[in-house]
């Protein structure tokens, strides 16, 4: 029964090694974290299982954690000393701290998820993210350029407009407008050195930045304020303009990806989310084993959905609240599946080949 939970897919290489040797913690060499906003609460409980107790099996080799707005937060979470309580006051303060008047500016936006992420950090959150021992974080923004820059509404908009249309023809037209950056402390050793799909920027990622990045990361263009990163140039806005699902080339490798995500498919860029003919293919997902709730495990949840931005406008605060609390809590059981599947060995009949 637990099974119906989960919908698993992953790549030839993922499945050939999870059917040798199931699924283990030293295998996991990537983990990404998609954009998705208020989706993440429908992965509390996996994250919980995964953060708090699978992935903290003692490992020889790092452990590259990569993610774009909320996948990025997520990340921020895992690579703290007590990853349970950063994710419990990440939630925490991203279902009951986000409170807005009824059109709010960019601004006042701002301002309410940057106490959200103070309050996920915490204290020391910042210093423990870049020391971590084992956790290497990778955070994704994209740096604008000319008019996409600009902190005008109507250039911003216009600029914005302009990239999707471009994008309609090709990803790599984003180019023109935005640059790819990606923060992290492994110089060479990165796993994402090679990337070649968009420009990419590699940058320093240090405790006096952390915090400017995860917000950046997050930065809805004409949702929220441009996010200047210290010690870097120009504008920086939400990853999931370049990078939605993270539709990467994760490389040659031993090891494993492990893509926790809300849904089954990869959308690459945020200007593709309403074009059906751009979707991932498999060539990046030889290696990943992509984990997600199943379309049963939706369809139970309040409203028969995962949370998502568009409750903000539907929803008063209270039923907001209380239903987003609901499916934090519901999410637990996909948790509790996926350690049954481990502890059982029986993890790899239960996946579909991608």
């Amino acid at each position: 029964l637990m099974s119906r939970l989960l919908t698993l897919r992953a790549g030839p290489h993922a499945l050939a090694l999870l059917r040798e040797r199931g699924l283990r913690a030293e295998d996991v060499d990537i983990l990404p974290g998609a954009s998705g906003g208020a989706k993440w609460l429908a992965l509390a409980g996996l994250d919980r299982y995964l953060f708090g107790t699978f992935l903290q099996a003692p490992r020889s080799r790092p452990l590259h954690a990569i993610g774009s707005s909320i996948g990025s937060w997520r990340m921020a979470c895992l690579a703290q000393q007590d990853p349970l309580a950063a994710l419990e006051r990440g939630h925490d303060a991203y279902t009951r701290h986000q409170v807005y008047p009824a059109n709010p500016t960019p601004r006042q936006v701002t301002e309410v998820l940057t106490r959200c992420l103070d309050h996920l950090l915490g204290p020391h959150g910042a210093q423990e993210i870049v020391r971590h021992p084992t956790v290497r974080v990778h955070i994704i923004t994209a740096e604008a350029r000319g008019p996409a820059a600009s902190e005008t509404r109507l250039v911003l908009a216009t600029a914005m407009a302009f990239a999707a249309v471009a994008n309609l023809v090709s990803r790599r037209s984003l180019a023109l407008q935005l640059r790819r950056t990606i923060f992290h402390a492994c110089g060479r050793a990165s796993p994402f050195c090679h990337l070649r799909d968009l420009p990419t920027v590699h940058r320093p990622l240090t405790a006096d930045n952390v915090r400017a990045a995860l917000l950046a990361s997050g930065s809805i263009p004409l949702l929220l304020d441009g996010v200047r990163i210290p010690d870097t140039p120009g504008v920086h806005w939400d990853g999931g303009v370049t990078d939605y699902h993270l539709d990467l080339d994760y490389g040659n490798g031993e090891g494993l990806v492990l893509f926790p995500h809300f849904v089954d498919r990869v959308i690459p860029g945020w200007f593709d989310k309403s074009l059906p003919w751009r979707r991932a293919g498999a060539r990046n997902f030889a290696r990943t084993l992509l984990i997600a709730p199943s379309a049963a495990f939706v369809a139970a949840l309040p409203g028969g959905k995962i949370p998502d931005r568009r409750d903000f406008y539907t929803l008063p605060d209270a039923e907001r609240f209380a239903r987003w609390e609901r499916v934090n809590a519901m999410s637990s059981a996909l948790g509790e599946a996926l350690h049954e599947m481990i502890e059982t060995g029986r993890l790899a009949d239960h996946v579909q080949p991608w």
